[in-house]
Parts: C-alpha cells; structure tokens; sequence
C-alpha cells in the first residue's frame, strides 16, 4: 500500500515562507508526475505546482515566482517552497502522485497540510 504524507504547514505571517513535504512510502518502484493542491474553505480544489519525475514543472499563474516545487526521486519525497506568501486566511494543501507500485499506474491523494496565512 502506497501512502503520501504531507508535513510543513503552519501559520505564517504575510511575506513569510513555508515550506512543505510530501513523503511517499510502500511499495513504490516510481513515481512520475507528483503535484500539489490547495483547497480554501468554499472554494474548489486548485491546482498549485507540478513536477514530473525528470523535473519539468508547471505552476498555477497565482504562484508563479513566488513558489517553487522540486522533489527528490531518491527519497520519493516531493516540496513545495512557499515565498512572499499573500494573506488569504487558511488553505488545505495536499500532494498527488502518479504511482507504480506494482504492475499498474495508480493515483494517490496524501490527506493534507493546513496552511494559514496571517498576522
């Protein structure tokens, strides 16, 4: 069984950076596309950062320059580096892989990170 766990949230001040992890765990032979979501109370789900395996990155237009995703393949452990972080309250951030664990490819949803920006 594959789990993904998220460590790293808090509370932080506007303009102040966190950072988060996402360590995998089971039987993984590889992980390709990994991602990271961010759920604020009433809203939907947004997609915030992702990242395949070889590196290549994509970022949601309200985080760019401001949050960086990276992984290490070796730990199969994903981050994301929050900078310049806005205030906006509370925000549930949550990672996502695409897992080989066995003979197929499976999606995996960690249970999140409660992030809260505020002074």
């Amino acid at each position: 069984q594959v789990q993904l766990v998220e460590s790293g949230g808090g509370l932080v001040q506007p303009g102040g950076s966190l950072r988060l992890s996402c360590a995998a765990s089971g039987s993984i032979f590889s992980i390709n596309v990994m991602a990271w979501y961010r759920q604020a109370p009433g809203r939907q789900r947004e997609l915030v950062a992702t990242i395949t395996a070889p590196g290549n990155t994509n970022y949601a237009d309200s985080v760019k320059g401001r949050f960086t995703v990276s992984r290490d393949n070796a730990k199969d452990t994903g981050y994301l580096q929050m900078d310049s972080l806005k205030p906006g309250g509370r925000a549930g951030y949550c990672c996502y892989g695409e897992v080989l664990g066995g003979l197929t490819w499976m999606n995996y949803w960690g249970k999140g990170t409660l992030v809260t920006v505020s002074s």
